[in-house]
């Protein structure tokens, strides 16, 4: 079933989540939904907020980033469930992202390009993994919406006070896209 994706605006993209259990009510299916969510929308990955449960779950299928110099990405497809992660390297990559939440909007943040995440897959099984570059930017961006951030909170403020028409905008719901929206 695809979901309305929650935007810009909405209270509940600025909740701190929750872990969860094995057992959370409808969990598989959950994860089925925020996959076609993703997939309609066109995204990349999907956090449980951006839908309106601030659980600790992230979606992501890498595999729709078509790259020819990182061929991982054709394998990335992941759910992450109470994910943490541990940066490995200092080291920083400045690059453009986009969110469901906030559409028609593209920034340049800086992320960390080497980190290892621990979490639990769909079957509750522990996982730890290295991701670097784009996955690394990817998750990254995905684990921040389970903290209450958005994307733009980490650009630069003068852009970010540039832009304060077009957000307020999103979220009073005046802004276009080809997927369900809730705004406020």
């Amino acid at each position: 079933m695809i979901l309305p994706i929650y935007l810009y605006g909405n209270s509940t993209l600025r909740k701190k989540s929750e872990n969860i259990t094995k057992d959370y009510p409808g969990l598989q299916e959950l994860i089925i939904n925020m996959f076609e969510t993703m997939y309609k929308a066109e995204g990349v990955g999907l956090a449980a907020p951006q839908i309106g449960k601030n659980i600790n779950v992230i979606v992501i299928d890498g595999s729709c980033i078509k790259n020819e110099d990182e061929p991982e990405l054709e394998n990335f497809k992941r759910i992450f469930i109470n994910p943490k992660f541990t940066i490995n390297s200092e080291n920083k990559r400045n690059s453009e992202e986009g969110c469901l939440s906030i559409p028609d909007i593209h920034e340049n943040v800086l992320r960390y390009t080497d980190i290892t995440v621990e979490y639990f897959n769909e079957d509750f099984e522990q996982i730890t993994e290295r991701l670097t570059l784009t996955q690394a930017k990817i998750f990254q961006h995905e684990y921040d919406h389970l903290q209450g951030i958005v994307f733009t909170d980490k650009i630069n403020p003068l852009r970010k006070q540039m832009l304060n028409f077009r957000l307020n905008s999103i979220s009073k719901g005046k802004s276009k896209t080809n997927y369900k929206t809730k705004t406020l």
